[in-house]
């Protein structure tokens, strides 16, 4: 007996690249859903028309801004956290984060492994995946709710400027560049979360709360830095 906020979700292999499809339904599914299940898990958190999700990308190792950011989930009561890549490994081009603790990361993380959905960040590999108890290497996702497509890719193979294949009206979430947005441009809607440990261009550390169908990005001390209504 699957209830209204019942998340499928599968994992697979095509031409060699990691994808994975969400279905968040809310009160019927989304087609008969003939593929496997792998796992069928259900919140007790927000549930039907008060589904309530975060989203937060570009941890890149830091203890402490992973720690603010679960602690702000918490706080928050959302249902889902979508994390949108780089989540253990500084990177090359970026300065050490503060509380650089990749061990410590991975602990958190998979504490709430049960709440978290992950696309591939450019920082993300193989050897994450050993270590991390939820799947970390999809190229992109699919969010579909209320009413709205939200195709989720972390930003450094599909961007603004290399759109995955889009309708008319649909939302492109992704991370990579540190800088948050919501705008919308064109026939289709661009929103960043901005990074939870390096963000860039002045901005705070950040993350995204949808919520009836409004788009709020907050700093870790609950300012709302910007808004959008979808």
């Amino acid at each position: 007996m699957h209830t209204a906020d019942d998340i499928w979700w599968r994992e697979k292999n095509c031409k060699g690249a990691a994808i994975q499809h969400f279905f968040l339904s809310s009160g019927k599914r989304y087609g008969k859903m003939k593929q496997k299940t792998i796992q069928n898990q259900t919140t007790k958190r927000k549930r039907d028309h008060d589904m309530k999700y975060m989203f937060a990308s570009d941890i890149h190792g830091s203890a402490y801004y992973c720690r603010k950011m679960l602690e702000a989930f918490e706080a928050e009561g959302a249902s889902r956290l979508f994390l949108l890549g780089d989540l253990l490994y500084h990177g090359p081009r970026n300065d050490l984060p503060k509380e650089y603790a990749p061990k410590q990361v991975i602990a958190m993380l998979n504490e709430k492994k049960q709440y978290l959905t992950n696309v591939r960040g450019n920082c993300d590999a193989e050897v994450d995946q050993m270590v991390l108890e939820f799947p970390v290497l999809a190229d992109y996702g699919i969010l579909i709710e209320g009413g709205h497509t939200f195709y989720m890719s972390h930003g450094h193979i599909y961007n603004e400027q290399n759109l995955p294949p889009l309708m008319d009206g649909d939302i492109f979430l992704y991370g990579h560049t540190h800088v948050l947005r919501a705008e919308k441009k064109g026939a289709h809607t661009f929103l960043n979360p901005g990074s939870v440990s390096l963000p860039k261009e002045g901005n705070i550390p950040t993350y995204a709360i949808l919520e009836d169908g409004v788009f709020t990005i907050k700093g870790f001390d609950g300012t709302v830095v910007k808004q959008l209504t979808l």
